[in-house]
């Protein structure tokens, strides 16, 4: 891991860039132990054009508990690189004291005694008062929205994302681009795009049919900002099709398509374009690539892997700024584009402490208004828990792991798989569990809780298939989330073993034999991407197992034996 002065010069040399971060500051007064609004947006106004990036929202209106990940590996090239190192070596990587609110933003260790003393974070009306104070410092900064916000709540899926198209809209984003809300189907789409009031953008979405730009996303639209021209890009998730269900958008395709991107970047600049700014929901590793194939790109805004990084990470003369998820984080991006280009940078990661930051009154009366109908649902306490419920991580967490638990008590199985998606919220030991909890990890439009027969074989290729689609070396070939997660299975994973030979020692943990590849064992699982899937909806499933539950306790979990860190 380089040091942050030798990043700088690492960056300046290949861009002839100057650049800079605000968490110098920021880490000083963590060691503190105290912050206040004013301090976290401190910011020294750098350059002539100003940008504000947040993304995967996924839904989450209020102030929550989200926990980093401790185990998040890399492959490859990207092997020890950020933002693949977590707990001590991260804080180490950047000099982030110990049990500082630093360490409690964006590290996992010793999460839940740090989550009792600095309290929530997110909340959209608390990110609305950084928005606002930006904007008040640069009026003109461009608010771009990387996607995953119209997914992940009660409330989002009951007014099939309206909630928070209007409490977005009062934020007045000026771009977003797309993943998880395609999932709400291709007409829903359609109309909601269709009456937005900023551009939704996709150099990316394609007409299946005709394998040409899908009209209603533009590839890219333009900002005059301090005299500069400014063009955005956008590039929706590459991998639709094949990690959420095809069958929902029948009439667009996906894909990276660089070779095109390449094209929108020339022919920007051939319009006058002073700086080029990729709005992105590739993932961190696939934007790294990326910046090295595609030639002509200043910024790259990076979503869908939920990374948040202090200081941008450089990639050949391009800067990734990845600014975490579920509204954690703001990312305050100021540019000096002059004589056609960009000539340096100044960026500042912001937490959105919740009981920091004054929440905009005027978005949060809009935010209650879109709750109230449901508010009595949302509230219901189902039970509680003795143990801190979390999501992240490239093989477990403590709430998938709770999720297995309920399919294969509720739904009489063997073997419980459950899909290594990294939205949700996290709950801390000793706290309440409601319904809007456990709909804030389980909410979709396909989530309906299966129940069938699967060979030891099926299985085995199943874990294989998902292994490629993260351990790739290639990112360009690692197209899911996080690993399937098991319940009564346990296995060996070798990372660095070519597809189809990482997985081994598959084990029937209930009576702790070999999974025989032809015998067939009772699979219960949810968000099959097949389309008539048949099954009670997974929240359902996992309300009805916390009811009988009471308190939940959820055991450490050391079922899967990874090889080759």
């Amino acid at each position: 891991m380089i040091s942050r002065r030798d990043f700088l010069q690492v960056g300046m040399a290949a861009s002839a860039l100057v650049g800079a971060s605000g968490f110098g500051n920021w880490a000083r007064l963590a060691a503190q132990q105290a912050l206040t609004q004013d301090q976290l947006l401190e910011f020294q106004t750098y350059g002539n054009v100003s940008l504000i990036h947040i993304t995967d929202i996924h839904a989450q209106l209020k102030p929550i508990y989200f926990r980093e990940p401790s185990v998040n590996i890399g492959v490859g090239g990207n092997k020890g690189a950020v933002p693949h190192i977590t707990g001590a070596d991260f804080r180490k990587a950047y000099g982030i004291a110990e049990s500082s609110p630093s360490h409690y933003a964006l590290s996992a260790g010793d999460f839940s005694s740090l989550a009792q003393g600095y309290g929530r974070v997110g909340g959209l009306d608390r990110v609305a008062t950084v928005i606002n104070a930006i904007r008040a410092d640069r009026p003109d900064a461009i608010l771009l929205d990387g996607g995953d916000t119209w997914h992940g709540s009660y409330s989002c899926y009951h007014t099939e994302g309206q909630d928070m198209v209007n409490v977005m809209n009062a934020l007045k984003p000026d771009a977003m681009t797309f993943h998880w809300e395609f999932t709400l189907g291709s007409e829903r789409v359609n109309e909601i795009v269709e009456n937005l009031p900023f551009a939704a953008l996709g150099q990316n979405i394609f007409d299946s049919e005709w394998d040409e730009p899908a009209e209603l996303f533009p590839p890219y639209t333009f900002f005059e900002r301090g005299g500069a021209k400014i063009a955005v890009i956008g590039q929706a998730f590459p991998y639709m099709p094949i990690a959420n269900p095809g069958w929902m958008f029948p009439e667009y395709s996906f894909g990276i398509r660089d070779e095109h991107m390449q094209m929108m970047v020339d022919e920007v600049k051939a319009k006058g374009a002073d700086c080029v700014v990729v709005l992105s929901h590739n993932g961190f590793d696939v934007d790294k690539k990326m910046a090295t194939v595609v030639k002509g790109i200043d910024v790259i805004l990076s979503g869908h892997t939920h990374d948040a990084l202090p200081e941008p990470v450089v990639s050949g003369s391009t800067i990734i700024v990845p600014s975490g998820s579920n509204g954690k984080f703001v990312s305050r991006i100021d540019l000096d584009v002059r004589d056609g280009r960009m000539m340096g940078y100044r960026h500042k990661l912001i937490p959105i402490f919740s009981d920091v930051i004054t929440p905009d009154a005027a978005v949060s009366k809009l935010i209650d208004a879109q709750r109230a109908p449901f508010e009595a649902e949302l509230a219901e306490v189902i039970g509680k828990t003795d143990s801190l419920l979390y999501r992240r991580g490239n093989f477990n967490g403590s709430w998938d792991d709770l999720i297995c638990d309920a399919l294969i008590s509720e739904r009489d199985a063997e073997i419980a798989l459950s899909p290594g998606v990294r939205w949700g919220p996290s709950l801390i030991p000793g706290q309440a569990i409601t319904r809007e909890d456990i709909w804030n990890v389980t909410s979709m439009t396909y989530g309906e809780a299966y129940r069938s027969e699967m060979t030891g074989e099926l299985l085995k290729i199943i874990l294989e298939d998902v292994a490629d689609n993260i351990f790739n070396p290639d990112p360009y070939y690692q197209q899911g989330g996080d690993m399937v997660r098991t319940g009564g299975l346990g296995y060996r994973i070798d990372i660095n073993k070519p597809q189809g030979e990482r997985i081994s020692e598959m084990t029937l943990l209930k009576t702790g034999e070999r999974i025989d590849p032809a015998r067939s064992y009772v699979v219960a699982g949810w968000a099959s991407v097949n389309e008539g899937t048949e099954g009670p909806k997974i929240w359902d499933v996992v309300e009805n197992h916390i009811q009988k539950q009471g308190t939940v306790t959820v055991q450490e979990n050391n079922s899967v034996d990874v090889v080759g860190v």
